[in-house]
């Protein structure tokens, strides 16, 4: 454990999953609080709350979960670190088109959920670099560690990247026809991750009683893409699992019924990891 993430181990690691959960960190320095023009709870509109004691179980099956201690306000795991906002960092170069820092979702964010500001102004070049020194590089050189020894163990590795998504979401993306999904799973269209791995991962959540949906909404960001390499055994599977299924999102707090949906996903994972040697993974 350090100040950038937490990293549970399985005494014995018995599969090529890997589980990681960027976006569920809820260490919400003083120095940052008072940074922002926004309460507490408006801070967490942007978390993916609690997903790291969803997935509390992994290690239990086998396998290493990494969790973020920094919250997605402070510092987006799952932006590339040259995804600087000029509009936010002072002196940050003028990057090329890119939707995601235009939207103010750039590594620093500048803007939480529905697109409120964080910051009354700008902040400095040395404060940015300084999330990513302290936080971005330690967290994925942990990852790539991670992903380097289990495919060195396994002959492959396979990261569920773990998230959470708001209801409204879902509720607002038009192309979705009939009952919203439950769970949305991205590999960036096959890019990501081998068929066969997202079908077992899929069939899973299924057999849960899940209603599962593929890449629409959200098919991956820069961890798919930076990790996912199905040619080279190395696969990365985004898992968005709908808040209102564990949380209430306006309080940013449990719901009565969280332990049982948590024993759900446990359950999900036990047959993820214990059915991963049967599928052709390396094969894709």
């Amino acid at each position: 454990m350090t100040d950038a993430y937490n990293l549970y181990r399985p005494k014995v690691q018995r599969t090529a999953f890997v589980f990681s959960s960027p976006h569920s960190g809820r260490d919400y320095i003083s120095t940052f609080k008072g940074q922002s023009r926004l309460n507490a709870l408006a801070l967490r509109s942007s978390e993916d709350a609690f997903v790291d004691l969803l997935f509390a179980d992994a290690p239990a099956h086998g396998a290493p979960l990494l969790t973020a201690s920094a919250p997605r306000a402070y510092l987006d795991l799952n932006r590339a670190q040259d995804e600087l906002d000029h509009a936010l960092i002072e002196n940050a170069p003028r990057s090329p088109h890119n939707p995601r820092v235009l939207a103010g979702l750039g590594v620093v964010p500048r803007v939480v959920a529905a697109g409120r500001h964080i910051y009354a102004g700008r902040i400095t070049r040395a404060d940015a670099d300084d999330r990513l020194l302290r936080y971005w590089q330690p967290y994925h050189q942990q990852l790539r560690s991670l992903m380097r020894e289990t495919t060195k163990t396994f002959g492959e590795a396979v990261l569920i990247d773990c998230h959470s998504m708001p209801h409204d979401a879902i509720e607002n993306h038009s192309r979705i026809n009939g009952p919203l999904p439950d769970v949305v799973l991205g590999d960036r269209f096959g890019a990501a991750a081998g068929n066969s791995v997202v079908t077992m991962i899929e069939a899973a959540f299924v057999d849960a009683g899940l209603r599962v949906a593929r890449n629409a909404p959200f098919a991956g960001a820069y961890i798919a893409q930076a990790y996912g390499r199905p040619s080279r055994g190395q696969h990365v599977v985004q898992v968005e699992i709908d808040r209102r299924l564990y949380l209430d999102e306006a309080r940013v707090t449990l719901r009565p019924d969280f332990r049982e949906f948590q024993r759900l996903i446990s359950g999900v994972i036990s047959r993820i990891t214990g059915t991963a040697q049967d599928i052709p993974m390396a094969a894709e």
